[in-house]
Formats: structure tokens, C-alpha cells, sequence
């Protein structure tokens, strides 16, 4: 039987039985749908028993983490297991409950909890970065009681991903899935210790995908879930109904610090990636495109003869970059990366982050209508770098800047050498551009595409524009280049 038979058969059956009240008399089991009830019945039950059994299998491999610090004095009490105060999408704050605390002490505390699950019989284990970084001490709890002293092998904070490892042999592994086949609406379940209360299931479904604009952490394309996750569920597994880990449970979004349906895990495919990387030397290592990236909006689409606002439109090219090499260009839209759809910005950043430096991979971009593949060998990315360059905000907003020519003078003062366009000396307050970010200073060097000298080419530039309500400004400030789309009042 289908899923989507699922709602109309058991309301079939709620039919069926408001009909039966008030008469005594005998019947066969009715019929919904070509099923009779206990056909309906025996396919729920089996739909109960593959929760049944993949909670069995997978709670084997989910660990409880106990966290310690050494306290020399006593500490500010951080409330109930989770803690409070962060702000929104906020992290589960593994901290534990209140208890006394001696004066001076020396030895490692208890201060809190997590989870974990373990990738390998051998004893590596994966949780969060933000449960196991700043520990002095991690102690790890299998489902069959055992305990161990966990050793912290590597972190990534950009990721949230931390690895550990115990000293233990013929551990139960979990299965790890694909992140990429992930479907939005496909039930999972989420297994963990929240408020300490250790190997809990819940259920859900996932909600969406490819959430990276959430202000969690650096390169992430979360899946979002209902399934109820909770402060202490940091690092637990979300399971598909195959039994399969298809990410690792991080953040919540909630006001009060519990669940509100909202949550947020690492795609697995992710976790893969930079636990190959810790394993090997304890840092994980990243390729480097080289390009300022931003998302397209509906009036950046219409500049670009682009249909939708899929993509990821490259804003700068850093010069002698790896994507300068393979020739991509200011104005190109990204459409694939390595054979995958680039959904937005923060999709291409992660695609990047997750792909070994060195590799030759082709992309697909729009470049004046046209489409074409490009080629690219990826560098490293030094750690003072973002994946993909500079990622740029668009703005969409209406006009509200005074000009002026970019002399040489201003030019110096700015901190500019060698750059044409016309210099922004006044925002109006409350304008669109204001609201878009643009400041005083900030140079204009294109309009409508086109490349701009002086305030008479500006002007120009608007004049001929394809479009008369709105103009596409390229902005530069500080060395970092974007495009906004402006509106006319």
C-alpha cells in the first residue's frame, strides 16, 4: 500500500466506525479502499514494526556523552540541562543541571551531556563540535553499559564536527547513508540523550533541505526536520527508515530552548568528509575556488536572462585564482559544480568544502544567456580564506545615493588604487540603498552591466537601461565586490 493511502484509509476507517454507534448488530470487517480493516491494520502494523526495528538496530551504535571541566572556582550555573541565552538558530548548549559546587576545586566536574554514534567497530565515535571542544575530560556511555574515557581526535568548527575515538574493538557501527538521495517528506528518526535522558527516539519527517542561511556555522546545507530533537540531542544520529544515518542532529530554532519542530542536522555525506580529513591529521583540509559568490533574487534573474532564481551569480574573481585560471568571469551564474544542481550561494560554498583540493571538476555557468561547462582544477584554502571567495548579500532595494567622480585624490583616500567608477558620498536614510547596505565611500563601478567612469556614464548607463524599474549596481568596499538591484521610487 502507498503512503499517500495511508490518511485516506485510516479516515475510511474513523467512517466506519461514527457509522457502527448505536447499533449492536454483528458485521464483517468493513472495507476501505479494496482493503478490509484488518488488511489496513496489518499494513500500519508493519509500518510500526520498521520503527520498531530500526530503533533496535541503530540505539546499539548511539552513545551518551558526559562532559568535564576542571573547576578552580565555582562557576556561573548555566539553569537546566541545555542552558539558555543564545541566540537565534541557537546551538543545543550541552551543559548540564545545577549542582553544588565545592570551593577550589581541582578535579574534572561534570558540566554537561550529549550525543554521539560510532562509525567504526574500532571505537571512532562522532558528536558535535560544540559538545566535545572545550572539555577537559569526555566520558562515553555505550547502550550496554560499558563506559569509557573518550580521547578527542580533531574538531571543525566551521562544520560543528568533532571525532573521537575509545579504546575498544567489535563495536556495533552504524550504517551510514547518503545525504544526497535525502527526500523531502521521507520519515526518519532521530536517536539521542536529551535533558540526559539517555537513548531516546523520537520520530518525524524531514521538512526541507539545503538550509544554509541560518547563521549556525560556516559551510553547512542542513536538513531540517520535525522530528522533536532537544538540548542534549547535539550530535545524535537522524535515521531513515532504512536504517541509514543521514545526518548528524545540531541546532534547534526555539525561543524557549526546546523543541518547537525546528531543527537542524549536518548532512552525513558532510560528516564523511571531514572525518577522513581528522582521522588523517586532525584538520581538515578544503579546495578553493577563488570567487564572490551571492544569491540571485528575482531582479538580479531578470538582469541575467535567467528563468527562477537558482544558481549562485559570481560577483568578483579573485585574480590569479583558481577560477580565474579556468576563465570564469564577473556576471557568470553558477548553475552545476561537479555534476550537482547548485541550489544558492550556500550550496556551491558547501559543494566546495566538501571536494579535495587539487581535483579537476567542470562547472556549468550562464554567461549572457548562454550556457557553457568550464573546466577547474581546485586550490587549497588557506584557513584565513572563505571557501569560495568573498560571499556577498544582494541588495533589492529603491534609489537613495548622491555621486561623484572617483578622482584620483578620493581614490587615495578610500584606499583604491587604480579602480574606475564613481564614488558614493551621501545614503539617504531609510532609502532602499540604505537599506541594502550600500555606505558613503562604497565605489560603483558598473550599471546595468556596463562599466562606469564618471557620474555622466552612470547616468547613461540608467538611461539606457533594459529595465526601468530597477538598476543593477556592482559595489565595492573594502577590496570585496557584490551586485544590488535597486528599485526606482
Amino acid at each position: 500500500m502507498k503512503n499517500s493511502s495511508y490518511k485516506s484509509a485510516a479516515l475510511g476507517v474513523l467512517g466506519t466506525a461514527i457509522a457502527a454507534v448505536g447499533t449492536l448488530t454483528l458485521y464483517s470487517p468493513p472495507v476501505v479502499h479494496g482493503e478490509s480493516l484488518n488488511d489496513t491494520v496489518s499494513t500500519l502494523q508493519n509500518i510500526s514494526d520498521t520503527y520498531v526495528k530500526v530503533a533496535e538496530e541503530t540505539s546499539h551504535s548511539v552513545v551518551f556523552i558526559e562532559i568535564s571541566k576542571t573547576m578552580a572556582t565555582p562557576a556561573a550555573f548555566q539553569g537546566g540541562r541545555g542552558g539558555n541565552g543564545f541566540p537565534m538558530p541557537r546551538s543545543f548548549d550541552p551543559r548540564g543541571y545545577n549542582m553544588p559546587m565545592p570551593q577550589q576545586q581541582q578535579e574534572p566536574m561534570p558540566v554537561g551531556t550529549g550525543s554521539g554514534f560510532i562509525i567504526s567497530p574500532d571505537g571512532y565515535i562522532v558528536t558535535n563540535n560544540h559538545v566535545a571542544a572545550d572539555s577537559d575530560g569526555l566520558k562515553v556511555t555505550l547502550e550496554d553499559g560499558r563506559q569509557f574515557d573518550a580521547t578527542l581526535v580533531g574538531t571543525d568548527p566551521q562544520t560543528e564536527v568533532a571525532l573521537l575515538k575509545i579504546d575498544a574493538e567489535g563495536l556495533p557501527a552504524v550504517t551510514l547513508g547518503d545525504s544526497d538521495k535525502v527526500r523531502v517528506g521521507e520519515w526518519i528518526l532521530a536517536v539521542g540523550s536529551p535533558f540526559g535522558l539517555d537513548f531516546t527516539v523520537t520520530s518525524g519527517i524531514v521538512s526541507a533541505q539545503g538550509r544554509s542561511e541560518v547563521g549556525i556555522v560556516d559551510y553547512a546545507n542542513f536538513i531540517q526536520t520535525d522530528a522533536a530533537i532537544n538540548p542534549g540531542n547535539s550530535g545524535g544520529p537522524l535515521i531513515n527508515l532504512r536504517g541509514e544515518v543521514i545526518g548528524m542532529n545540531t541546532a534547534i530554532l526555539s525561543q524557549s530552548g526546546g523543541n518547537n519542530g525546528i531543527g537542524f542536522s549536518i548532512p552525513i555525506n558532510m560528516v564523511k568528509y571531514v572525518v577522513d580529513d581528522l582521522k588523517d591529521d586532525g584538520k581538515v583540509d578544503r579546495g578553493f575556488l577563488g570567487i564572490s559568490i551571492q544569491n540571485l533574487t528575482p531582479e538580479l534573474s531578470g538582469w541575467f536572462d535567467l528563468e527562477g532564481d537558482q544558481g549562485a551569480l559570481i560577483a568578483e574573481v579573485i585574480e590569479g585564482s583558481p577560477a580565474a585560471n579556468a576563465g570564469l568571469q564577473q556576471d557568470d551564474i553558477v548553475l552545476q559544480f561537479d555534476g550537482h544542481v547548485v541550489k544558492d550561494a550556500g550550496a556551491l560554498r558547501s559543494r566546495v568544502a566538501t571536494t579535495k583540493p587539487g581535483k579537476s571538476l567542470s562547472m556549468e555557468v550562464l554567461r549572457d544567456g548562454q550556457k557553457m561547462e568550464k573546466t577547474i582544477e581546485l586550490g587549497r584554502l588557506d584557513s584565513d580564506e572563505i571557501i569560495a571567495g568573498r560571499e556577498a548579500q544582494a541588495g533589492q532595494h529603491r534609489m537613495g545615493i548622491h555621486l561623484q567622480d572617483l578622482t584620483p585624490e578620493i581614490a587615495g583616500q578610500l584606499g583604491f588604487t587604480g579602480e574606475h567608477g564613481v564614488v558614493i558620498s551621501q545614503v539617504e536614510p531609510g532609502s532602499q540603498a540604505d537599506r541594502a547596505g550600500i555606505e558613503p565611500g562604497c565605489i560603483v563601478t558598473e550599471v546595468n552591466r556596463k562599466p562606469v567612469s564618471n557620474v555622466k556614464e552612470f547616468k547613461e548607463s540608467l538611461e539606457n537601461g533594459k529595465r526601468k524599474d530597477t538598476v543593477l549596481l556592482n559595489v565595492q568596499k573594502d577590496g570585496h565586490s557584490r551586485y544590488v538591484a535597486l528599485k526606482f521610487s
